[in-house]
Order: C-alpha cells, then sequence, then structure tokens
C-alpha cells in the first residue's frame, strides 16, 4: 500500500517482535507449528485506483492463494 500510494516499487517487509512470549505449556504447540511444512506465499493484490494511504477499504484488498494449516489449540497461559 505505502508503494502505491508513493510511486516506489515494493520492497521486503522486515518486522521485528520487542516483546513476544513463548510459555513453557505451550511448547508442544510450538513444536507441531515448527514442524509444519511451508505453503508457497500468498499474494495481496489491491485497488489500483487507491492513491492515498487513507482511502483504502478492506474491500480494496484481495489475497490469493493462500493456504492454512488446521488450528493449533493450546491451553492459556495465566
Amino acid at each position: 500500500m505505502v508503494a502505491q500510494v508513493t510511486g516506489l516499487n515494493p520492497g521486503d517487509f522486515v518486522h521485528s517482535f520487542g516483546d513476544a512470549h513463548l510459555y513453557l505449556d505451550h511448547l508442544e504447540q510450538v513444536d507441531e507449528q515448527l514442524s509444519h511444512d511451508h505453503y508457497p506465499l500468498p499474494e495481496v493484490k489491491l485497488n489500483p485506483e487507491r492513491r492515498g494511504i487513507d482511502d483504502f477499504v478492506f474491500e480494496d484488498l484481495k489475497l490469493r492463494g493462500y493456504e492454512e494449516h488446521p488450528g493449533i489449540r493450546a491451553p492459556i497461559a495465566i
């Protein structure tokens, strides 16, 4: 979206978590998550008519080729 409204080419999205938590009672679920095969990355298609970042609405984004594994249940850590 930022690339589109600025007229630049899209690049890589890099993100870091400053405060992520992994609880001991979730280790089995994490192992399961990490054992999954990777699916091909999906594509996000944007409405090309939008020119301002605040002009986008939900319907302007289309996700294509998204595949997911079944959900993994875990107890809520308190």
